[in-house]
């Protein structure tokens, strides 16, 4: 398929990550495929989830673990795939950047700004501009779109929606397709 960059948004259990998952395959070769996950387990529940994430996807793609600081850790897996003579990833996808917001805005120091957490998190997604700039392969982001919903009740919840629907517009914007999840059907945006 070449070098593209592939935005898939959507509600909680929208289908966002089985869709990405069968698109990642189609796409990519038999062992083309970096799975990146963000996802940390912080309880049980999450656990859980992880360990459903895991059971769903090939059992012969290649999964990256990073919460924060993705775009470099992609670019040091790539090149580390070169070093040791080993073809890089052809598809790499990221699920999720919802979660990598979480990672990167809840630790930030109480109470947090709408600054603080935007500066944070652009942070990550300048890097992983970067990242994807300079690399051939073709890259598959799953987000949540989190402001159709309610108005969050606190203000943690407000700005994290606020952040994380920028970074959902920067990445709209430099994607060369987005495709919005409703009931596990895709939309075409771009």
């Amino acid at each position: 398929m070449g070098k593209q960059l592939t935005l898939v948004l959507g509600g909680a259990r929208s289908g966002k990550s089985a869709y990405a998952q069968k698109l990642a395959a189609r796409r990519g070769g038999a062992n083309a495929v970096l799975y990146v996950a963000t996802a940390e387990a912080g309880d049980g529940e999450m656990a859980e989830r992880i360990a459903a994430h895991r059971a769903e996807r090939p059992a012969h793609w290649k999964t990256l673990e990073a919460p924060t600081r993705v775009g470099e850790a992609i670019r040091t897996r790539q090149t580390s795939n070169v070093k040791r003579q080993t073809s890089p990833a052809e598809i790499i996808l990221i699920d999720c950047l919802t979660l990598l917001a979480n990672n990167v805005i809840v630790p930030l120091p109480e109470p947090v700004t709408g600054e603080a957490a935007e500066a944070a998190l652009n942070a990550e997604v300048d890097d992983l501009l970067a990242a994807y700039a300079e690399s051939q392969a073709e890259w598959i982001i799953i987000s949540n779109e989190v402001g159709l919903g309610l108005v969050p009740p606190y203000p943690l919840g407000r700005v994290y929606r606020d952040a994380l629907g920028r970074a959902n517009q920067r990445l709209a914007a430099e994607a060369d397709e987005v495709l919005f999840m409703v009931a596990g059907l895709a939309m075409k945006v771009k």
